[in-house]
């Protein structure tokens, strides 16, 4: 029987975080991740998230992941988060749930009541989530749109009192877009409420991360201030993910996020990128029937699975 070991990730070690991200990269092409970025967002989590990375492995292989913590940024407190990846060739030999049950006791013992985790949207997945106690909550879809040979729709005339920047122009003072994110991502559909709150935190884990791309992110200003804007993050190959697009309150309804995404996507294919990838709520139509528009096809839904624990 293949004896199968879970483990904390070695951040400081590049062969650990390369496979890592090599992992993810296997379940999941549409979530970005690079051995940089995977020792980031060891070294940068906010203490209070007691984020933790574990790894499967079996014969010094590294077979399976796992990413955990405490949502620290909800007003509710006590909820937690085990996403837990194992390579395709390799699952059925108890990885899963070997890094599961880790999670589970890491996160309980942090004062975690209620557990959340992505699972992939196929009947083995759910199966797995079922079996443990989990219970499927709302779904969200991955997307993928084919720069290389795919038709972007062309750029419009800009409104009058709009113009397009880059998020390089807000390099010396970035909290005016740290405010537009935070008013985005309060309405931002999910299980989870999250507040941003934590200007430093943000600045760490957010602006400053290895795969945050401030040339091609491209920011809708209206009067001196950022109106909409259109986050890229890039990997060290050819891949694009758009990492967040969203519009202040007093904006919406004028087609601003649109027109910053459509700038950010001409401007990384024009940089060599062949591949974009984005992520929606299954219940945001909005946000759908946009990315429909400029040729995104879903690749992989994911299903948001909960557990009480008690």
């Amino acid at each position: 029987m293949t004896e199968v070991l879970v483990r904390a990730l070695r951040p400081a070690d590049p062969a650990d975080t390369t496979a890592f991200a090599a992992v993810r990269r296997a379940c999941l092409p549409a979530m970005l991740a690079t051995s940089a970025s995977v020792a980031y967002d060891a070294a940068h989590a906010h203490p209070d998230a007691h984020y933790l990375q574990l790894v499967a492995e079996t014969d010094g292989e590294v077979i399976g992941t796992a990413q955990t913590g405490i949502a620290f940024d909800s007003p509710e407190p006590g909820q937690g988060s085990a996403n837990i990846y194992v390579h395709p060739e390799r699952r059925g030999i108890g990885a899963g749930s070997l890094l599961l049950r880790t999670a589970e006791e890491h996160l309980a013992g942090k004062g975690a009541t209620t557990l959340y985790s992505w699972v992939l949207d196929t009947p083995e997945n759910r199966a797995f989530a079922t079996r443990r106690g989990y219970r499927a909550s709302r779904s969200a879809h991955f997307l993928r749109l084919d720069l290389a040979k795919g038709d972007l729709p062309p750029r419009p005339p800009l409104p009058a009192g709009v113009e397009l920047r880059t998020g390089a122009d807000f390099a010396a003072d970035p909290r005016p877009f740290f405010d537009l994110d935070a008013e985005t991502a309060a309405d931002e559909p999910s299980d989870v409420a999250a507040e941003l709150t934590d200007y430093e935190h943000w600045l760490a884990e957010t602006w400053q991360h290895p795969l945050m791309n401030h040339e091609l992110t491209t920011v809708a200003v209206v009067d001196g201030r950022p109106a909409a804007f259109s986050m890229a993050r890039t990997d060290d190959a050819s891949r694009y993910a758009s990492g967040m697009t969203g519009t202040a309150r007093a904006h919406r309804g004028r087609g601003l996020a649109k027109l910053a995404k459509n700038d950010s996507l001409h401007r990384a294919r024009a940089a060599g990128y062949t591949e974009a990838f984005t992520g929606n709520d299954a219940g945001n139509a909005p946000m759908l029937a946009i990315n429909d528009w400029f040729g995104y096809r879903i690749c992989d839904t994911e299903v948001r699975h909960v557990r009480t624990l008690g």
